[in-house]
């Protein structure tokens, strides 16, 4: 049985900024966007996030051509013997790759 990996990082497309280039599809080394089948209100099929696969590098952000198209947030774990306190009720942080 192999291992659920985590994803490294959340994706996300908002939908009322992109053009459907296609650029974060080629970009994307997982290969976790797609073009989609719906329009949004300029009549343009958007990118789409698979929804998990996400490794949270951000090259997406950086080829899109829309600012505010595409936010990358990238988990961040504690490192190896840091004494960090847990923020409350977190169970994992993340931080925003997108700037």
């Amino acid at each position: 049985m192999e291992a659920q990996k985590r994803d490294r990082g959340l994706l996300y497309i908002d939908t009322d900024e992109c053009k459907g280039c296609g650029l974060c599809v080629e970009a994307c080394p997982p290969k976790v966007i797609h073009i989609g089948e719906r329009l949004n209100h300029y009549g343009y099929r958007t990118a789409v996030y698979a929804g998990s696969g996400c490794t949270g590098c951000g090259i997406c952000f950086l080829v899109c051509p829309e600012p505010g198209a595409i936010t990358v947030l990238r988990a961040t774990s504690p490192q190896v013997g840091a004494k960090r306190a847990p923020a409350a009720g977190v169970e994992g942080e993340s931080s925003c790759a997108s700037n």
